[in-house]
């Protein structure tokens, strides 16, 4: 399985910044150590051309140059230098290489992404480009363009916070449904209409999430079969850690456990279904930054798991077994 990776270039941020830059470092190591498998791969950059396929041209000026306003800064909650316009260009460029390769393999991972509050002309939530929006817009005129028709794309986004600029972006385009599972009273305080919006309660607990989350999902798929008869073609997972008990900014209740049951569903709805899989990790600010990178790590085993099933899959298919005579006959 491939994860690509952009903590090679760090923005600048002041001491004291309330975001854990660090936690993407912390996680790349603990899957270079813990998950040998994977293939480590540092994201190449998006191009400004692939970027102006959602986000306006003098928003990607602004981020690219220096010029961004003191209120779009603070919009985005970073201060500008140009480690934080190359590292979202890196973001953006490891969901790109994520989805190719899940196209190939089955699953892939970008092991930071999900900024899914930035929209088509502002960044927002420590979001600067929206990195699924672009990903997918990209991948299927790569798709298209190979002579493989359209690629249905569905967005299942479990991070804790609604993702509001991904709605928007999609809003009118039927190609890309958008589900979001998220904290109805969290930021953002006004919610953008996705395809499915679940708003859960404070405190949500793991036995309620995954009920709501089993409901969700089975709508996605009626939802999909009505619009597009058949299944999504390829499917972005926001996987936001920020759903734990102990996360500084979620507000719900989930264990670890809870959250690894989550995982699980949504890889065993995909394989179930043959739906290539990108992993993005989302958001993640634990009270201690160790809870959120372990329950990172533990995701994107899961996700090892589920690409490894794919492999199994993609090898019984190329080797068949010998035709018995009930079969010859």
């Amino acid at each position: 399985m491939r994860a690509f990776h952009a903590d090679h270039t760090v923005p600048v941020l002041p001491p004291g910044h309330r975001f854990p830059m660090d936690k993407y470092r912390l996680l790349r190591e603990a899957v270079a150590q813990q998950l040998p498998q994977l293939q480590l791969r540092a994201a190449e950059p998006a191009s400004e051309g692939e970027l102006a396929l959602v986000h306006a041209p003098e928003y990607i000026a602004a981020v690219l140059e220096g010029w961004l306003t003191p209120a779009q800064l603070r919009e985005i909650g970073f201060p500008w230098s140009p480690g934080m316009a190359e590292r979202a260009r890196r973001s953006v460029g490891a969901t790109i290489q994520a989805a190719r390769a899940a196209l190939r393999e089955g699953v892939a991972a970008n092991l930071a992404g999900g900024t899914h509050h930035a929209s088509a002309a502002a960044g927002g939530g420590f979001c600067v480009f929206n990195d699924i929006a672009v990903a997918a817009r990209l991948i299927q005129a790569e798709y298209f363009r190979a002579g493989r028709g359209a690629l249905p794309v569905a967005v299942i986004d479990l991070d804790v916070h609604q993702g509001n600029g991904t709605a928007a972006i999609f809003a009118d385009d039927p190609s890309v449904y958008t589900l979001s599972l998220h904290g109805a009273k969290n930021f953002p305080f006004r919610k953008v209409a996705g395809d499915l919006d679940v708003d859960l309660p404070d405190g949500c607990g793991d036995a309620d999430y995954l009920g709501a989350l089993d409901a969700a999902l089975a709508r996605l798929w009626a939802d999909h079969d009505v619009r597009h008869g058949g299944p999504p073609g390829l499917i972005f997972y926001q996987a936001g850690a920020d759903v734990l008990a102990t996360d500084r900014l979620g507000r719900l209740a989930l264990t670890p456990a809870g959250v690894a049951e989550r995982d699980r569903r949504v890889l065993a709805a995909a394989q179930e279904r043959r739906i290539p899989l990108v992993l993005t990790m989302g958001g993640g600010y634990g009270e201690r930054i160790e809870d959120t990178v372990a329950v990172q790590l533990q995701t994107v085993e899961i996700a090892l798991a589920g690409w490894q099933a794919c492999a199994a899959q993609r090898h019984a298919q190329a080797n068949p077994g010998p035709v018995g005579a009930a079969e010859r006959e």
